[in-house]
């Protein structure tokens, strides 16, 4: 008996269809010596902590980090997903050969030796069917093609890398961030992808709110109802291009020569499924869960390709292949199909390249006419259909004219466009509005011809960046936060992006559920929540874009068999324990105020605020020393500068509790701190929702969140709040925090603290007692300098503050 294992009931009815195992069976199809059953998505996941140690249920410090020696794997905590995997394991372990058939990439690899793992059945004979259509014809050249199974160890050796990787960072990750925000009352979710992409949008957000117009003058004439420029670009000041205005104003203007030159477009590439996404929401506000769904849903309708691929290319296989393909499309598009010539179709390496061709070659349309598509699909399906159509037509061919001119010795350039053969661009009607200036339409000039003309002065301003869309941050995340707009280039950087095509759409699903972000008509924004979890996240480099993207390229490099998974591992370990804070956090240097946010030169002290040492080369940056009515001690001033966040609350009148952030620009920026528990968080996250959205088809993993009851106060009992004292302040109860031993009363404004860690030595929970209820300390030894040199000291309060007192 063989047994087929499909990754969803609907492919599986198809594989059996084709083999003829007409027999419907609990949970699988029989016949014809074949079982065909399949997995619901993720049958099998990784072992939550309390698995390994029913003390590690509880969330604490103390616990952390959590790396088991060796990974195990349970059933899905779901019903259905129980009773399926049963029957899986029941075929599996009664089958003479297995078929691995789920979906063609990591993580359908991931999926069916998960569930061989689980079931004890990774020593039988096994072979892999690599489907990229559904179509009868695609079935039966896969099943030619079966392939050992072995044969894709190094593709499982990848996914699970990325599965237990995000396990590690995910997991702990939020529990120390929830632990050290414990006052918030939140659960904050963070991951090893989701949260470089929350980042990515909080610092477009920041750029925005801080940005400042600055206006500019641009000097324009008027020639024979043709628009021309002065190229010496724009004026700062009004004043300046109203003098060379005067200038040319009663100078006549004269065509100094024309230049035209011919452009040549070339038809866009096929999709890849990144490249659909930021299309489809491009032209029509889809959003990138939206497209995947539909594409999905096309594929397994038999009308597109396999839709989670990352290559725009085709192999040489398909030539032979797509003639047919555009013959069938001929009922669907007659005009578009009836301009191509199908007996000699012309291919370039733009699209055929088995070098570009890994798991999957683009996104085709396999030539079936559909029936009826809701909206979406049917937008889709016609933009799969019209991208294949559009690759063999000829490119678009322009005449770009410039036409340079002076008029009292200041240079002028007009620049026009005329369209000389549409060619591909006849498959994409364009609106009228969408036109630019450049592309005016320009009359006969000659070179030497004068004539008067109409100056004026056009004033503008400066535009802050734009919000990122679904579009744009699809194209941010495919190269790890580098904005790059050459082809080539970009595909170079493909393999070191934030998360694959196959997760992008869940990752910016998850932080709309999460709360992190809204979408605000096409635009996507930071909430307030959002900017609260990057501005408190403690390593830096869990919001790095640029690591992530590292990652990737080395879970590539294992799937090549170029790296030892091993490593990989080891690396992610090493980081894990980093972020938990095994080590004392990095202190503040008592020696230095800090660097300008600006220009990086060192900020000195003046006498209403801490200013730019290079104040005299035009850096203006200030840091007051009262925020909307609040004073800012110096200890607070060197948070802000050496941490760029000050995450000890203060309490802004009307504002409430905020924390400040210090942004690149040099301004301020308050974050309200969350006063309750938001209602999308009322449940637990489980290993599964902490990791960054790695399996986007497991319907039973969402099903199971709300299975366990959120952290609550009561629960996290390593986080009691005893009093070592009275705060010299306010005279409130100093408790123990994870940084610091601090006022009780930090969220009604005091910010009193006495830190773990001061010049380099730590400061234990007596010595604070000692502190607080003796206003001094012993001599105490173990501080060190700045310049590495070790000293003693006492620790006195003084004025409501902690200061080093170094008399014997």
């Amino acid at each position: 008996m063989i047994v087929v294992i499909a990754e969803k009931p609907s492919v599986a009815r198809d594989l059996a269809a084709f083999l003829g195992a007409s027999g419907r069976r609990d949970g699988y199809f029989e016949g014809n010596g074949y079982q065909v059953t399949w997995a619901l998505g993720h049958l099998a996941t990784l072992k939550e902590p309390e698995d390994y140690d029913p003390s590690l249920k509880k969330w604490s410090l103390e616990t952390l980090p959590i790396v088991p020696d060796r990974f195990e794997l349970k059933a899905i905590a779901d019903r259905g997903a129980s009773s399926q995997l049963a029957t899986v394991r029941k075929l599996l372990r009664g089958a003479d050969e297995i078929i691995a058939a789920t979906d063609a990439g990591r993580e359908g690899e991931l999926i069916v030796r998960y569930i061989l793992e689980l079931t004890g059945c990774t020593r039988k004979p096994a072979r892999r069917l690599w489907l990229s259509s559904l179509t009868r014809e695609a079935i039966r050249d896969a099943f030619d093609r079966l392939r050992p199974l072995a044969e894709y160890d190094q593709l499982y050796a990848a996914a699970r890398c990325r599965s237990e990787a995000d396990w590690l960072v995910g997991l702990n990750a939020t529990r120390s961030q929830t632990v050290r925000q414990r006052p918030t009352g939140v659960l904050w979710s963070v991951g090893r992808v989701q949260t470089p992409v929350l980042a990515l949008i909080v610092r477009r957000d920041e750029e925005i709110r801080t940005f400042r117009p600055e206006p500019f003058w641009e000097l324009l004439t008027r020639y024979r109802g043709v628009v021309f420029s002065c190229t010496r670009g724009r004026f700062k000041a009004e004043e300046d291009a109203q003098e060379v205005l005067d200038r040319v104003r009663d100078h006549p203007l004269r065509i100094l020569g024309v230049d035209r030159k011919r452009e040549r477009v070339l038809p866009p590439q096929l999709y890849d499924l990144t490249d659909l996404q930021r299309d489809m929401n491009r032209r029509f506000g889809l959003s990138a869960d939206e497209t995947l769904k539909a594409a999905q849903s096309l594929y397994e309708a038999k009308l597109i390709s396999y839709p989670r691929t990352d290559s725009r290319h085709l192999g040489n296989d398909m030539k032979g292949k797509l003639p047919g393909i555009l013959e069938k499309l001929r009922a669907i598009k007659p005009e578009a199909v009836g301009a191509l010539d199908l007996s000699s179709l012309s291919f370039s390496n733009r699209m055929i390249d088995d070098s570009k061709v890994s798991d999957h070659h683009a996104i085709l349309p396999t030539g079936k006419t559909p029936g009826s598509l809701h909206p979406g699909a049917a937008k889709v399906f016609d933009a799969v259909v019209t991208r294949l159509i559009a690759a063999f037509f000829p490119p678009c061919i322009k005449e770009v004219t410039t036409v340079n001119a002076t008029a009292a010795e200041v240079p002028f350039r007009a620049r026009g466009i005329r369209v000389v053969d549409p060619g591909w661009t006849v498959l994409y009607p364009r609106k009228a509005d969408d036109a630019k200036e450049e592309e005016q339409e320009l009359p006969e000039f000659l070179p030497g011809e004068s004539g008067p003309h109409e100056p004026s002065v056009r004033r503008g301003e400066t535009s802050p960046p734009k919000p990122y869309t679904e579009a744009t941050l699809l194209a941010a995340m495919e190269t790890a936060g580098r904005f790059v707009e050459d082809e080539q280039l970009r595909d170079a950087l493909k393999e070191r992006g934030l998360g694959t095509p196959a997760t992008r759409a869940s990752i910016i699903e998850t932080l709309l559920t999460r709360g992190y972000i809204v979408r605000e008509k096409k635009s996507l924004a930071a909430t307030d929540l959002g900017r609260f979890l990057i501005a408190s996240i403690r390593s830096r480099p869990l919001t790095s874009p640029e690591l992530t993207g590292d990652w990737e390229a080395k879970l590539r490099e294992i799937e090549r068999g170029r790296l030892d998974p091993r490593s990989f591992m080891g690396e992610i370990a090493r980081f894990t324990r980093s972020i938990v804070g095994e080590g004392p956090e990095e202190p503040i240097d008592p020696t230095r105020l800090g660097d300008c946010p600006r220009c990086g030169r060192p900020v000195i002290a003046g006498k209403r605020g801490f200013g730019c040492s290079g104040w005299k080369d035009g850096c203006s940056f200030v840091l007051w020393r009262e925020f909307q009515g609040v004073p800012l001690g110096e200890e607070q001033i060197r948070e802000l500068l050496q941490r760029r966040v000050l995450t000890r609350a203060i309490t802004v009148p009307e504002a409430g509790p905020v924390i400040l952030r210090l942004a690149d620009s040099g301004d301020l920026l308050p974050i309200p701190v969350p006063q309750k528990l938001p209602r999308r968080f009322g449940a637990a996250a489980t290993a599964s929702q902490t990791r960054s959205a790695g399996s986007p088809r497991s319907k039973t993993s969402r099903r199971r969140s709300a299975s366990k009851p959120a952290p609550t106060e009561e629960s996290n009992a390593a986080f009691a709040a005893i009093a070592l004292g009275n705060c010299p302040r306010c005279g409130a109860d100093v408790v123990e925090q994870p940084r610091s031993f601090s006022c009780k009363a930090w969220q009604s404004g005091c910010s009193f603290a006495i830190w773990k860690s001061i010049s380099g030595k730590r400061i234990s929970a007596r010595t604070a007692r000692t502190l607080l209820t003796q206003g001094k300390t012993a001599l105490l030894k173990g501080f060190t300098s700045k310049a590495g040199k070790p000293f003693s000291a006492r620790l006195k309060v003084e004025d409501g503050e902690v200061r080093l007192d170094f008399e014997s």
